[in-house]
Formats: structure tokens, sequence, C-alpha cells
């Protein structure tokens, strides 16, 4: 499933983009922003703050207010449903297999946008499933039940499936959620692994040190706007981690990777406990 490496141009843009769930109150409010093709970019930023809202809109799960979302050079609003998801993929969060199911079929739902009345299940298709069920690492779970199987190695079947789409984008919105941190890892590293080959990745994230490890590409949100983006080491900092998330922390570099690590400043309760026991 190896593809060749994207070259520098922006396949996903939001141009002025206000979406939400009511016209009367826009999540996110004439935003713009360019994800570069081949890499992996990470949305961080507080609960509400419009991360899912940006990717649901740009997934066209959400409509376009106003403003625009571009998918190589069209209007992902005005383009057929299955043209765009021959081109873009969506994990959302918490995705639920439906009873009994197994990790084969499961995976072989990525398939779907491919199919057309004249054009059933293919070699293709077979190949498609095959090779995902590899780069996920759970081909061994084939013949039993999602329902079956730990969180991590769920995620990983639902990753799969995304990746039998064979599309150039994915976007994944808190994919490591309720997860150990080192199933996580271990998620992000697969993830990771599936930009190197040339494919664009979108992912929401919660845990900040996740984020600062693995993202290609940090955009920090607050309040349906953009505060900051670039790389983790340009961007995640003392100061915009106060600015986004109200928190104070200190910033150290891992000596072997130099990515900046986030520890957060505790405060002193020590005077509050006196005053309360006197």
């Amino acid at each position: 499933m190896t593809r060749g490496v994207a070259s520098d141009t922006h396949r996903l843009r939001a141009r002025d983009l206000t979406a939400g769930y009511t016209r009367a109150t826009p999540i996110i409010d004439a935003l713009s922003l360019d994800v570069p093709a081949g890499a992996l970019t990470v949305l961080i930023g507080p609960n509400g703050c419009g991360k899912s809202t940006l990717l649901k809109a740009m997934a066209r799960v959400l409509p376009a207010w106003s403003g625009a979302v571009m998918l190589n050079g069209q209007d992902v609003h005005e383009m057929p449903t299955r043209a765009v998801a021959r081109q873009m993929a969506l994990l959302p969060q918490g995705p639920i297999a439906p009873e009994g199911l197994t990790v084969a079929e499961l995976v072989a739902q990525g398939r779907f946008p491919h199919q057309t009345l004249l054009r059933q299940w293919s070699r293709q298709d077979a190949r498609a499933v095959k090779e995902a069920m590899a780069a996920a690492g759970v081909t061994d779970f084939a013949d039993r039940r999602i329902s079956d199987l730990s969180g991590g190695q769920r995620q990983r079947c639902w990753i799969a499936m995304t990746l039998a789409q064979e599309t150039e984008i994915v976007l994944l919105d808190e994919p490591t959620t309720f997860l150990d941190l080192r199933v996580q890892v271990e998620v992000m590293g697969l993830l990771r692994a599936v930009a190197r080959e040339g494919r664009t990745l979108v992912i929401v994230l919660h845990e900040l040190n996740v984020a600062a490890a693995f993202a290609d590409r940090l955009v920090m949100m607050r309040d349906g706007a953009i505060v900051a983006a670039g790389t983790a080491a340009e961007i995640f900092t003392e100061d915009n981690l106060k600015t986004v998330f109200d928190l104070d922390a200190r910033i150290l570099h891992d000596p072997e990777s130099g990515r900046p690590v986030c520890i957060p400043r505790v405060p002193d309760i020590g005077p509050a406990i006196a005053r309360a026991a006197e």
C-alpha cells in the first residue's frame, strides 16, 4: 500500500469557513487553514473549541454556512458524495460496529465508495483489504468479532477500514481516546507510518504531549479560531499553552528527539490547607 511521496502542495484547504450545528450559533467562523500534503497535521485545543466541527466540515459531514473547503481544487460541498469518499476518508470519534461483525467484514466496508451496481467485489478490493489489515497489524484477527477485541485492537481495525478506502487524505477524530498511553503511542506510530507513505492525515487529539511528539504540523484552536499553526518546535510554547488552554506549564525538550514536552506547574496548596485547618 506504499504510495509515492506527495508534493508540498495543499490538497485540502479551508477558506473563510463558517460552520456549526445551527446558523445562529456557528462553532467556527471565517476560519482558514491549509493542510500540507503528505504530512501528519494534529488539531489541539480545549473542549468545545471547534476541532471536531472543523474536521466534520472538511469531510462534508457538516454544511458550510459560508466560505469553502477545497479538495484538490474543487469545493467539497459541491462534489458528489462518492467522489469525495474516493479522495478523503473520515474516521469519526467512537465508531460502533454492528453486532457480530468480524474484522475482515468491517475492513471490507472501506471499499464501499469504489463499488457500484456494475462493479461489485473485485480482486482490487480484496487486495486493498488485505494490505490495510497488514498495515494496521490486524491480519491475525481477520475472523474474530470486533466486540471480542480490546480497545486498542478495535481502534486498529477501524483504522484498517479507513486505510482500505485508499484515499490520499485521511481525517481522524480522536483515534486514541480511552486508550492507555502505550496503546496511544502504538496507534500514533501506525498513523505516522501512514503519513510517511505519502498520505495526508489530519487528526484531532487531546493528549498534548502525544500531539507534540508525533505531529509534523500542529494547529492550536480556541473559541472557533486558529491561534497558532506550525511545527511543535515553533508553537508548543509556554505562552501558547497559557493562551489556548489557560495552562501554566514548563516546556522541556526530549534529549533524544528534541521534541517539546509539557510539564504542568503544580500549585502550592500548602498554605490553603494550613488556613483551612485553623
